[in-house]
């Protein structure tokens, strides 16, 4: 038999997808227990699937709830997924992609920000540039003395990433970021 006829054994292959990957935000109801995320990240290592951003905390404290925020990029396919096999882990109590909602309700998209901790060293010019720059995009000095600064930035992704590309030729030392939390606007909740 000819070598390029056979199966590969995988369900992934068999027909190709051609629509191009999107970037979406999944947000995920768990038990608040040891070893949930394990599973969630396992899930995804083991499928090949790539985590942009990840943040988990206890949101329902009487019910050991907690909500996973996860940003990834895939087709369409892909993405619905990743949707279907998270549903089925056994702690997960809901699954949903906040992308795909924020276009069914006609939003405009789900509200998402991320905090940053941008530690900036310099003197001189680049001193007074920094602390010009900070002021514009809203960040706060929440550390100084005559060498550096570490400002605080909350906002949208691509705010925090401009940011740090404006501070890296000013003196840039280091970034510390929380990854992104987001939820839909509207009055209904997850």
């Amino acid at each position: 038999m000819n070598a390029q006829l056979q199966p590969t054994g995988s369900a992934y292959f068999i027909s190709k997808e051609t629509a191009l990957p999107e970037t979406h935000t999944l947000s995920v109801l768990v038990d608040n227990e040891p070893g949930v995320l394990a599973r969630v990240i396992g899930l995804f290592s083991g499928r090949g699937y790539n985590i942009e951003s990840l943040t988990v905390s206890e949101t329902e404290h009487e019910k050991h709830l907690s909500r996973i925020t996860i940003v990834t990029r895939g087709t369409p396919g892909v993405l619905e997924q990743i949707k279907h096999q998270l549903e089925r882990i056994v702690p997960v109590h809901r699954v949903v992609d906040l992308t795909v909602t924020a276009r069914e309700l006609g939003t405009g998209g789900a509200l998402a920000r991320e905090l940053a901790l941008v530690k900036v060293a310099g003197t001189g010019e680049h001193r007074v540039e920094a602390l010009r720059l900070a002021e514009a995009f809203r960040a706060k000095v929440i550390d100084a003395n005559t060498e550096h600064f570490i400002f605080e930035l909350t906002g949208k992704v691509s705010k925090v990433e401009q940011f740090i590309a404006i501070m890296k030729p000013l003196g840039l030392v280091e970034i510390c970021r929380t990854g992104v939390a987001a939820m839909n606007r509207g009055p209904q909740g997850m």
